[in-house]
């Protein structure tokens, strides 16, 4: 990077941090440190929901994702609508009725407090490990293409965070979430436009669109079927898109404690209904909008070289590596392909394109040479995961920041650094501000006895953020190699706990006649054993019984669901009512 970049990466950051800070000087007291004192309009309410979900590996992997395997992702998130219909009709105005600071202390109003505790500690579980991935996630990419030491990349990441969500709490959160949205969005809208301007003349916005189409790129909707049946294995298809996709965001925003915390700002239960009903609603397009960046990228690369390998470390690997013939070999035949491609893509242009009946001639041709240049990049791949030491040939990731990195004009590099570093921010700041309320609210303060410590709860909330902003760092340090696409192991982990947590809340709001404590909670625990059972054996399954991961929410949600009937059914004891360590 160039001292311009610095400059404007420095500025950009120290400014959101004191924005936030200055926003938050107010927050004095528990309500305010975790609820704002729910004094925020829907506008807020809506950007902390979407800069809470959308984190640096949305923006980093997805246009990755949409280079790589087409626009099918966006199917992933065709559930959030009608899941934000349910969660505001039936979960935030019980939780608004209840006066909860936590999602979990409804399950105490509702069970017991064993109920709460369980749920309370999957959360911990679940959201303080997908935190350490979030951050580590743009570090490791930063660091290796930068140069930068992945260990202290991730303490400058995970510090400056730290001391602003220290600082102040839910409105430092909301209050720097909606600054760093429209930087994010504008970082983001202007790649596209200069990835469109790179091209040739003769290749506008929808020239692009249609190279990318005819690659197979813009496959928006897709079926799921596989030689005449329905291959439950793929992850991303209308079917598990629409059912595994709602279970999954019903989990997500209607039992995480980082997206409840955010509705739970609201002014009102109309506020935070409009906040959620307007993420439904804006959502879809917006991923679909970055996922199609990822396709335009694909188009460009057509006219100009792409790197074999996208992360320059494990370039540079290979090169040094036993491999380093067959790579070069490797390395000249993609290189001649691409060569070929170009050529042939541009007559397909020339010859006018999708209007031209002409042009259709060149597209079997076109997909015959991608297909040819992707098996090589598969074989590359393969050789840095398994023979290469220190290989890993995950690069998914990479796509985007290269071409940032070696195609984007000075000034505009250090802006969209800083948007990887402010989109990392924004969710792990609501991250780290839900696992402080749900330790002090959930744990501190229901075991405690003590009115002192409760008056003190406000300065605890400070220090408890503080261990959990160190524990999610320390979790960025060891980790490494989480999946082929990070915006997919996010998401795979978020699965193996979200739909039995979801099952607990579905009995608690919907099924008023099981009472019985011991059931929901022995159903939770079976449920989960379940899951993590379907998930982890079903690698040694024949391939045509494998679940895609997003099928693991509704299993999860159901079972838990049909086990607390069946328990309560065969006489659990019945819950006695108490309100002891409920705040």
């Amino acid at each position: 990077m160039q001292l311009l970049d610095w400059i404007v990466l420095c500025v950009t950051l120290a400014g959101v941090v004191w924005y936030g800070i200055r926003q938050s000087r107010s927050t004095k007291d528990l309500d305010g440190y975790f609820r704002s004192n729910q004094n925020l309009p829907w506008g807020l309410v809506l950007l902390g929901i979407m800069g809470t979900q959308a984190s640096a590996i949305t923006f980093l992997s997805a246009p990755g994702q949409g280079y790589t395997d087409g626009m099918r992702f966006v199917q992933y998130y065709f559930g959030i609508p009608i899941a934000m219909i349910v969660i505001s009709a039936f979960f935030v105005p019980r939780f608004r009725q209840w006066n909860v600071f936590t999602a979990y202390e409804y399950l105490e109003h509702r069970f017991d407090g064993k109920t709460r505790t369980l749920t309370s500690l999957l959360f911990f579980l679940q959201r303080g490990l997908s935190t350490g991935i979030s951050i580590f996630a743009p570090s490791l990419i930063l660091s290796s293409l930068l140069g930068w030491n992945i260990y202290w990349t991730n303490l400058f990441m995970g510090g400056l965070l730290v001391i602003y969500t220290m600082s102040g709490g839910a409105r430092a959160v909301a209050y720097t979430q909606q600054l760093q949205f429209a930087i994010i969005l504008l970082a983001m809208f202007l790649a596209g436009f200069i990835m469109v301007r790179l091209m040739p003349d003769q290749v506008g916005f929808f020239e692009a669109l249609d190279i990318s189409g005819k690659m197979g790129k813009l496959n928006v909707i897709t079926d799921g079927l596989k030689n005449g049946h329905f291959d439950w294995s793929d992850n991303y298809n209308i079917w598990s898109g629409v059912i595994g996709g709602f279970f999954l965001a019903l989990s997500y925003f209607g039992t995480d404690q980082s997206q409840v915390g955010r509705f739970l700002t609201g002014k009102s239960i109309r506020e935070g209904r409009l906040g959620l009903l307007m993420n439904g609603l804006v959502k879809v397009p917006m991923q679909f909008l970055i996922l199609l960046v990822g396709a335009l990228l694909f188009s460009y690369y057509t006219f100009e070289r792409a790197p074999l390998i996208f992360n320059r470390v494990q370039q540079e690997r290979m090169e040094r590596s036993a491999y380093r013939d067959s790579f070069q070999v490797a390395q000249i035949r993609y290189d001649s392909l691409l060569t070929i491609k170009k050529n042939v893509v541009e007559q397909y242009v020339q010859a006018g394109g999708q209007s031209s009946l002409t042009a259709q001639a060149y597209i079997p041709q076109m997909q015959g040479l991608q297909r040819e240049s992707d098996a090589i990049r598969k074989t590359v791949r393969g050789w840095l995961d398994k023979k290469v030491a220190g290989g890993d040939g995950n690069d998914t990731n990479y796509i985007f920041i290269r071409f940032v990195l070696d195609h984007l004009p000075v000034g505009l590099v250090g802006l969209l650094i800083a948007m990887i570093f402010l989109a990392s921010w924004g969710s792990i700041a609501a991250a780290i501000n839900s696992l402080a309320a749900c330790t002090v609210v959930d744990m501190h303060l229901r075991f405690s006895r003590s009115p002192a410590e409760r008056e003190q709860a406000y300065g605890l909330s400070r220090w408890y953020t503080l261990g959990w902003g160190v524990f999610c760092i320390v979790v960025a340090m060891f980790t490494y190699n989480v999946g082929n696409s990070l915006i997919e192991a996010v998401n795979i982990l978020g699965s193996l706990f979200y739909g039995v947590i979801l099952g607990v809340f579905l009995v608690a709001l919907f099924m008023p006649r099981v009472r019985s404590a011991s059931s929901v909670f022995w159903s939770l625990i079976v449920g989960e054993l379940i899951v993590l059972g379907v998930f982890f054996y079903g690698y040694f399954w024949p391939e045509s019984f494998k679940l895609g991961f997003l099928w693991l929410n509704p299993v999860g949600a159901i079972t838990v669901v049909l086990l607390a009937w069946v328990f309560n059914a065969l006489g659990g004891h019945k819950k006695t009512p108490s309100s002891d360590g409920v705040i």
